[in-house]
């Protein structure tokens, strides 16, 4: 049985399916929440304002939710990956009335986030504790307007969500008009991110990615958000605010990022593999 306490000036700390989850409060905002899983911090969340995005990733998502329909119309999301809901929370608060579906794999981390961050009970989000790639294949066709992948098992994304035959049940699942938007973690020499690109191109007619500058050069491992579609992107709004943000990003698409991807080869089922691990010493300050 799955014991928890309080330590560390009032942070939870739960074993889960994944490892050692860690909630530590926010000590500049009264109801918030960092989640961590084995020390590698995965969402932050603010009970009080649930539209508020701390991490660098989850603005940049957060900026797509924002874009990928007319403000305040309620929208049909998949997140597979749940974390901390961040996103699903941000969702339900900028667009209300949307209807909402998240898979996460780890049903001890989905207790432990609904015990201590518990979700709004008149939001449309449904929890469902199972493999992503399984719960997909439960969403009808062509009924999301979003996809998030945003999935990590620790510290790596599984190598099943990698592929092209992961992306071609995405695009089932997406309106004619949707669009589909990853988080990827990778570093120097950035394999599995062009890799990625690759393989999205393959699948989608329009790319964007956004990142820090300093990953896309390859100088050190982080974050980058994927954004594809068969429509084409506001790349010129998405650009304005990733570079407006608190740590501003980039934006590369069309030939500069097709120039990015290097040649890379489509991922396929056959030869996926997970993310790489972060190199020792990346979430330590």
């Amino acid at each position: 049985m799955a014991r928890s306490r309080r330590d560390r000036a009032d942070a939870v700390v739960e074993s889960v399916d994944a490892g050692v989850a860690e909630l530590t409060p926010d000590r500049e905002r009264a109801r918030a929440w960092t989640l961590l899983i084995d020390g590698a911090p995965q969402s932050h969340v603010d009970l009080d304002d649930p539209a508020h995005l701390s991490f660098a990733y989850q603005r940049r998502l957060g900026h797509v939710i924002d874009l990928v329909a007319p403000a305040q119309r309620p929208l049909h999301v998949v997140h597979l990956g749940g974390g901390a809901f961040t996103l699903a929370r941000y969702t339900a608060a900028t667009r209300p009335r949307s209807t909402q579906q998240i898979a996460e794999v780890d049903a001890a981390l989905v207790r432990f986030v609904r015990t201590h961050l518990p979700l709004d009970p008149t939001a449309r989000i449904r929890v469902r504790s199972a493999d992503a790639r399984a719960a997909l294949a439960k969403v009808p066709d062509g009924w999301a307007d979003l996809v998030i992948a945003d999935v990590f098992g620790g510290t790596r994304t599984p190598a099943h969500l990698t592929s092209a035959e992961f992306l071609t049940d995405v695009r089932r699942a997406l309106k004619p008009d949707g669009w589909y938007a990853a988080n990827i973690a990778d570093g120097p020499p950035l394999t599995h991110l062009r890799g990625q690109i690759a393989t999205a191109a393959g699948a989608f007619g329009q790319l964007a990615l956004a990142a820090d500058p300093a990953v896309l050069r390859g100088r050190r491992f982080g974050n980058a958000v994927l954004v594809a579609a068969d429509r084409e992107l506001p790349v010129a709004e998405l650009t304005r605010r990733v570079a407006s943000d608190p740590h501003p990003g980039r934006v590369e698409h069309g030939r500069a990022l097709a120039d990015f991807s290097g040649g890379a080869a489509v991922v396929t089922d056959a030869g996926a593999k997970a993310s790489p691990l972060p190199p020792a010493g990346t979430f330590t300050s």
